[in-house]
């Protein structure tokens, strides 16, 4: 199609089907955002995210019935921290929501991962990325 026309024609995007036929979601989140845990008290910045629930199976029963997350959602994979230490974490879309603190994150890792712009934002390093 020469640059410039556009058709109607096209069929609209259609979300992808997981391995088990699972819909995908598309991610809230995104790479370097920052974001906090909705019940405990930890927060910290993405570094990777799955699609859906992409853990071991051991991993997931270990979490309390009543509080476990569907598998059919994003899972992000974040540098933690909490005023005690830092690790990393794997945790569902529904349990995070954005800091706003605009606190900068202490975790060792960061700074082989992200550069900080002006702003206070993260992004990833282009040698850092797979």
């Amino acid at each position: 199609m020469p640059f410039g026309q556009t058709t109607s024609a096209m069929p609209a995007p259609q979300p992808d089907a997981a391995p088990s036929g699972a819909v995908i979601r598309l991610a809230r989140f995104n790479i370097g955002d920052v974001v906090r845990h909705r019940i405990y008290p930890f927060r910290g910045i993405i570094f990777d995210v799955d699609p859906v629930f992409a853990n071991t199976e051991e991993w997931w029963q270990a979490i309390p019935e009543e509080v476990r997350p569907s598998k059919d959602q994003p899972f992000y994979h974040l540098l933690a921290e909490n005023q005690e230490t830092e690790y990393v974490a794997y945790v569902s879309e529904q349990n995070l929501v954005p800091d706003e603190s605009g606190e900068a994150l202490r975790h060792a890792r960061i700074a082989e991962m992200f550069e900080r712009d002006a702003q206070g934002g993260y992004r990833m390093r282009g040698d850092a990325a797979n």
